[in-house]
Order: C-alpha cells, then sequence, then structure tokens
C-alpha cells in the first residue's frame, strides 16, 4: 500500500511497512555478519593482529548498518500507521511532519556515513590552521576560520582538544593546531582542508579598502598508539621554551613548552598545552607521527598518479572555498560549485552543507578542482 502526502514543497510516496524489507537487505546483513563471525571464532585469528584488527572494524560496520537498519524499518513502520490513521480521518499531520523530519534527518546521517568507508575515516582529526601572506589580516582571517570550526564542533557534539596556539602579534593567530574527537571526524574535516579565501573591508587598514586574505587548513588522521610510524631520536631537535600567551594565572613561568623539529623532512611541531614538559612533547610526537603518516600516503598516491599518467588539477595555492563579505555577500566552494548567501550562518558553523556536497560529488567522482588563487 501507498500513501501520499505533501511535504516540503513536494509530493511524497511512502511505501507501508509490507515493503520495507527489500529496501534495506536484511538478509544480506546477517549473512556477512555470520561470516565475519565465523572468522573470529578461528583458533588462529589473533596470529595476524593487523588483519583481525581490519575484521573486527568490519564487524562493527556491520553492526552499525544492522542497527541503522532496524532503526530506518521502525521509523517506516510508525509513518505508514500514521498514514493510516490518516486515511481514517484522525487528524495525526504534526505527528507526521515530525516523524517525517526526523527520518529525513536519519536518512541524511546515513548517507553521510556510508560515503565515509576510507580505513581512517572514523578516526579523530588533527587541524592546523596557518594563515598566508599578508600580516595582521590574514591572522585575523585565520583566528575567524578557527572561529568557525568551533562552532561547527559545537554543533556535531564533538570534543576538541587544543594543543599549540600561536597567537599573532596585533590580532588573530600565527598558527593553531588542535585534535578533533568524535565518529567519522577525520572523514568529515577532509572537505575543508585546503586554501580558504576571504575577501572584504579590512577593519585594520584606516583607508577603509576591500583586502584579500588567504588560510590554509591542513587535516590528519589521528593514529593509534601502536601505528607503523617510527621516528629515530637522532632525526629529532627537541627545543623547550615558554609558553606565549595572552597573560594571567594560566601563563606557564617554566620551559614547559616543546617545538619537535623532525630533521630529515624538515617538519616542525610545537605543542605548549599541558604545564607538563613530558606530557607537551609526548602531544607533539602525536601530532609528528599524523603528519609523517599524511606525507607517506600522499607520496604514495603521486606515485601511483606518475605511473598511471594521472593529471594534477590542483596547484599550488590553489583555493578550495571563497568567502566574500564585500561588494556583495557571497560564500562559494570552488570544487563543488556550491554558493551560499548567507555567510553569517557559515561563520558561525553551518558547514555541514558543504561538507555532505563535497562528500556527495567526490563519491561520485564529479568533484571539481579548486579555483586559482585570482578566481573570484
Amino acid at each position: 500500500m501507498n500513501w501520499k502526502i505533501w511535504y516540503g514543497g513536494m509530493t511524497i510516496s511512502v511505501e507501508g511497512p509490507e515493503n520495507c524489507g527489500g529496501i534495506f537487505e536484511g538478509a544480506r546483513l546477517d549473512e556477512q555478519l555470520a561470516e565475519v563471525e565465523q572468522r573470529i571464532g578461528a583458533a588462529d585469528f589473533w596470529s595476524n593482529q593487523t588483519e583481525a584488527q581490519k575484521v573486527m572494524q568490519r564487524r562493527r560496520r556491520l553492526e552499525e548498518d544492522r542497527t541503522l537498519q532496524q532503526s530506518l524499518r521502525t521509523r517506516s513502520d510508525d509513518i505508514g500507521v500514521l498514514f493510516e490513521w490518516a486515511n481514517a480521518g484522525e487528524d495525526v499531520s504534526g505527528d507526521l511532519i515530525r516523524g517525517l523530519d526526523e527520518l529525513q534527518q536519519e536518512v541524511e546521517s546515513a548517507e553521510t556515513k556510508k560515503m565515509l568507508g576510507g580505513e581512517y575515516d572514523r578516526t579523530n582529526a588533527i587541524v592546523t590552521i596557518h594563515p598566508g601572506a599578508g600580516g595582521t589580516e590574514s591572522q585575523d582571517w585565520a583566528e575567524m576560520l578557527l572561529r568557525m570550526y568551533l562552532k561547527w564542533i559545537e554543533r556535531r557534539g564533538f570534543k576538541r582538544e587544543v594543543i599549540d596556539y600561536q597567537p599573532g602579534d596585533e590580532a588573530g593567530l600565527k598558527s593553531v593546531t588542535f585534535l578533533l574527537s568524535g565518529d567519522y571526524a577525520f572523514g568529515l574535516m577532509t572537505a575543508e582542508a585546503g586554501v580558504h579565501r576571504l575577501v572584504r573591508i579590512s577593519p585594520f587598514d584606516q583607508a577603509a579598502r576591500r583586502h584579500t586574505s588567504f588560510a590554509s587548513v591542513f587535516v590528519y588522521p589521528e593514529l593509534p598508539e601502536d601505528a607503523d610510524i617510527e621516528i629515530d631520536e637522532k632525526d629529532l631537535r627537541i627545543d623547550t621554551y615558554r609558553s606565549s600567551g595572552a597573560g594571567g594565572q594560566h601563563v606557564n613561568v617554566t620551559d614547559s613548552a616543546v617545538r619537535l623539529t623532525h630533521l630529515p623532512t624538515g617538519m616542525v611541531v610545537s605543542c605548549q598545552n599541558e604545564r607538563s614538559q613530558h606530557k607537551n612533547k609526548a602531544s607533539a610526537m602525536r601530532v609528528l607521527k599524523s603528519r609523517l603518516f599524511d606525507l607517506k600516503l600522499k607520496e604514495q598516491q603521486a606515485k601511483l598518479d606518475s605511473i598511471a599518467g594521472a593529471k594534477k588539477d590542483i596547484g599550488f595555492g590553489s583555493q578550495i572555498r571563497s568567502y566574500v563579505l564585500q561588494p556583495y555577500q557571497m560564500i562559494k566552494d570552488h570544487r563543488t560549485k556550491m554558493e551560499v548567501g548567507d555567510v553569517h550562518r557559515v561563520l558561525d558553523g553551518d558547514l555541514d552543507p558543504f561538507i555532505k556536497t563535497y562528500l556527495m560529488q567526490k563519491a561520485s567522482g564529479t568533484l571539481g578542482a579548486p579555483a586559482a588563487a585570482d578566481e573570484d
């Protein structure tokens, strides 16, 4: 049986509960889970720790799929019952609209998670923001980006831990690194990695001229403790210094901040969040390992691209998104071509539409390249 309702500017057709079983392919999920459980039950299952962990991760994903399947079926059944009551003359329009809203939200969340099937997509993310050239103007833009992400993190219910914060000379920041903790944090934040461009009337220019500023966002997966990344002590230069800050009771009076320089690659990682030098060093090592792992992945991909003759569309300094505040207001993602006129809503953390569109186009292979630095 089918029901139709006018909802959200369109006519929606909802199938009755007796037709829901085929949509979710529950039998196939049960078969896959049974196969995985059989492998886990083997006597030599843990002889290969790496493969065993992959199988355990697959079981977790399948169990989540089954839970989602059951939840969607329950919601669909409930909506079907409400349609039956509506056909019988009862006023259940409020419950129907609420049920459809909840179903839509759950389906959209499930779609996003399905697009995040990479090996590290579920992990926490280490995020670094650097201002581009331009002094105070770009440093202020980097601070605005940090605020935008903190607002998005709050909306998502994620947790964050600032590992290193270098304040700007007059305003904004010179660099910030923070750990973003939550399910699919890395997979979601990969949509934000790249160069972000701001166009506005500068609050630091007495002549009120229009300025263009750039800031870069880097995203790395947080690696587990047993990750296969070895760092030789002789390849490290370790410097300690006093933490910087705005002053007050939380400023350290000892040289507890730590800066690690990886000599073979020239990578520099700092941490000053903790009062303990030992804890700061451990946090900095965690970030350094993630960055080295990311570099290793990029080198492998570059080698594959070279073998396959792949053309690189993304040039150095290319921008993924423009935020224009003057002379008009518009935020445009140059990869997906998505545009939003309510710039303040986005700067207040409403990033999910941009992230979802990016993930959908990436999954379908229709994602475009970033724009050249002088494009509007």
